[in-house]
């Protein structure tokens, strides 16, 4: 029964544990603890008592709790410690990089209305870039750099990663030249200071202890606009690093969060974009030349898709296809052609550089699996290569069997569309609204060292962001951080794919409008209305509104709101006014009965209108069930402080009746053993432990977690764990 419930499982989740080798006594690891009390106190007390262990960091102000060095039998000795209120993992945080920046820099720059550029540069506003680094000696970068801290190495030179350091990183400068280049290329607020703060080492990855240090430092240092291009996969808004962005927020700072590269499904915002007080940041696209193969013959569009440090697709006639196989041998005849290869086995630079050598006038890589994918080059590469679906693959070889194919390309010049690869709403737990706005990630150039690069992701988007916000902060010098945000927001351009808008999880509030923002004679600080989750019966729920008037006249406001359908209601004020500098309370209330709707995730748009604009208001709830993840993130690991209990953890966004934990043989399917079960576990972050002699032998396994809820529905996750 085992064997063939797995079978079945949709394998919805993979999350692969470092291994834990028996070196682990004695090299040394790092953890964050959180400790009641004074901080400072007990960082005194472990460096009296417990010399071998090195206190990194000390967090009082977004986190009070101290980071630790150690060998592992030199942690152990601090296990009982009465202050030890509890251990938190080093989960890993990565970069989520997937038109040039002198197109989408301009774009943002321009007024709509005039088409004249802004006046306003950034100039004193402090920016920190919490990222892998800042190469500082870019002629781009050098005028703005101001500092930072490196909390990889745990001092004052925040550069990036060199070769001779491991895998060399690039990220931070290019975020830093979006946010503030001011030379050859010119940022979004190019006067700006810069401070770099080095969380993520070799590789582009880091630790919760950087990340949350990172955030520490940088308030202390005290910056007035952080930005955040990484994250994890975690959809919960209460994982440590999201409650210490929050803290931050509450420190008077404003933090830009990528909301993440793991789209178009739905739920894939992870932590820390999932900070309620933070602007979580999605991908569009700037004015940028689209090309796409075209057959009007077959009336056949194949998209494509460039993968990041390759060329722009540039072909400007018909040119034939010859298929390359899996790019492992040489291709024959493959001279002026363009080669179709498929993905797998090795590295997409590999399968370029051997079309590139077989004299190619182009690379076509095909998907090995259904949909589309991002990637890039790891070396210089001469021609374009671009990522095409196993669909349009699998077409243009059944092309090739029957007779010799010429295709043709297609350019056209597109914005403001939704990139498929911006991560997507809604929150778990909270069920907010994510990402908040948008702004161009796709195809942006930007600073790296030693020159410039192309990249995408929402990583680029964000900084657009950090950069928007410090020239609006210059304009407006005494607007609070929640006020910046938002005017970002009040203004923003809901954007439409083809004749309807874009929905509120893939786009927010829409495509930031600095100049409108700057000039705006509105704020309305939360603009995107969660109603929450609704189970059972009737219930209304109600958000209030605020609207803040900012200009030197009276507004008044009326709402025109959707048609009433059956199951829902809505109560709003038909009109209301506010005087100037005033701020008004405004209730909106909706009425749902269950019971008269589908289950599932709803969402939509209300629209409130002044005399000069109207502004459209996402709004969301989720009745009874719906598809976001039960469970996510689960970590194996010793732990801390011994090696006599292995210690899980995981996130589970609401109430569960059972949560079983079951391994499988990877190769066989057959059923191994049940790890744990929990009755009636908590939301939130779950962790406990496992005595060693329970924990099975070492080896790979497939871990099944099972949630069963309260409505006796029952929900699979699988991944891959290895123990040793």
């Amino acid at each position: 029964m085992r064997t063939r419930a797995i079978l079945s499982i949709l394998i919805a989740l993979v999350f692969i544990i470092p291994p834990i080798t028996s070196q682990a006594q004695t090299e040394t690891q790092s953890i964050i603890i959180e400790v009641e009390g004074n901080p400072h106190e007990q960082k005194e007390y472990i460096e009296a008592y417990y010399p071998t262990v090195e206190v990194l960091e000390v967090y009082d102000t977004l986190f009070q709790g101290l980071a630790l060095r150690g060998k592992a039998h030199q942690l152990d000795r601090l296990n009982g410690l009465d202050f030890l209120k509890k251990a938190y993992p080093v989960q890993t945080y990565q970069i989520t990089e997937e038109a040039p920046i002198n197109e989408s820099v301009p774009f943002l720059l321009q007024d709509e209305v005039t088409q004249e550029s802004l006046s306003y540069t950034g100039k004193g506003v402090k920016i920190g870039v919490i990222d892998t680094g800042i190469d500082y000696q870019h002629p781009d970068l050098e005028k703005n750099y101001k500092g930072g801290f490196d909390l990889v190495d745990m001092d004052a030179d925040p550069m990036e990663t060199q070769v001779e350091q491991g895998l060399s990183t690039i990220h931070g400068t290019h975020v830093a030249g979006i946010i503030a280049a001011n030379g050859k290329m010119k940022g979004v607020a190019p006067d700006a200071d810069l401070y770099g703060y080095r969380a993520l080492g070799p590789g582009g990855a880091g630790t919760s202890v950087q990340v949350i240090a990172a955030l520490e430092k940088a308030v202390k240092d005290g910056m007035d606009i952080i930005n955040m291009s990484l994250g994890n996969t975690i959809n919960g808004p209460d994982w440590p690093t999201s409650i210490a962005v929050n803290r931050a927020v509450d420190e008077g700072v404003s933090v830009v969060i990528a909301n993440g590269n793991s789209g178009p499904d739905d739920w894939t915002v992870g932590s820390p974009a999932t900070a309620t007080k933070s602007i979580g940041v999605g991908s569009s696209t700037p004015p940028i030349k689209t090309a796409s193969l075209y057959d009007s013959f077959e009336n056949k569009k194949i998209e494509l898709i460039t993968l990041a440090g390759a060329p722009a697709w540039d072909l400007q006639k018909k040119y034939p296809i010859v298929n390359g196989g899996d790019g492992k041998k040489a291709i024959p005849d493959a001279r002026g052609k363009i080669v179709l290869i498929e993905r797998g086995d090795i590295s997409f630079t590999e399968k370029a550089k051997q079309a590139e050598t077989s004299g190619a006038a182009a690379v076509l890589i095909y998907n090995n699996e259904k949909g589309t994918f991002q990637g890039g080059m790891e070396q210089e590469i001469s021609i374009p290569v671009t990522g095409i679906s196993q669909a349009d693959g699998e077409w243009l070889l059944d092309q090739l069997d029957t007779h010799s194919y010429w295709i043709e390309t297609d350019y056209q010049i597109t914005q403001d569309q939704i990139s498929d690869f911006s991560s997507r709403g809604p929150v778990t737990a909270n069920w907010q609204i994510k990402p908040e706005i948008v702004a161009p990630g796709a195809q942006i150039t930007s600073t790296v060292p030693g020159g410039y690069q192309t990249l995408q992701g929402t990583s680029m988007a964000a900084p657009h962001i950090a950069g928007s916000l410090a020239v609006l902060k210059e304009a407006h010098p005494d607007w609070t951080p929640t006020q910046l945000k938002g005017a970002l927001l009040t203004q923003a351009l809901p954007l439409t794919d083809g004749e309807q808008l874009y929905e509120p999880i893939e786009q927010g509030m829409g495509r930031i409008r600095l100049s409108e923002s700057i000039n705006t004679a509105t704020i309305i600080t939360n603009p995107l209305l969660s109603f929450g989750k609704i189970n059972t019966g009737k219930e209304s729920n109600v958000v209030n509104l605020e609207v803040k008037n900012v200009s030197g006249k009276p507004q008044t406001y009326s709402f025109d709101l959707p048609e009433q359908t059956k199951g829902l209601r809505w109560y709003t004020p038909k009109t209301f006014t506010i005087e100037p500098g005033q701020t008004e309370q405004v209730p909106i209330e909706l009425a749902i009965t269950s019971s008269l709707l589908e289950p599932g995730l709803y969402q939509g748009w209300l629209e409130l209108s002044n005399q000069e604009q109207t502004f459209s208001l996402p709004y969301m709830y989720v009745n009874q069930m719906s598809n976001f993840p039960k469970a996510m993130g689960f970590e194996l690991e010793l732990t801390p402080f011994q090696e006599k209990n292995y210690t899980y953890r995981f996130y589970s966004p609401e109430v569960a009746e059972k949560i079983t934990v079951d391994l499988y043989d990877p190769n066989t399917l057959t059923f191994q053993q049940t790890l744990f079960s929990l009755d009636d576990p908590e939301p939130g972050v779950i962790e406990g432990e496992i005595p060693l002699k329970l924990m099975p032998k070492k080896g790979e396994y497939i871990a099944d977690i099972s949630v069963e809820t309260e409505k006796e529905e029952v929900f699979h996750y699988q991944m891959n764990i290895l123990i040793e």
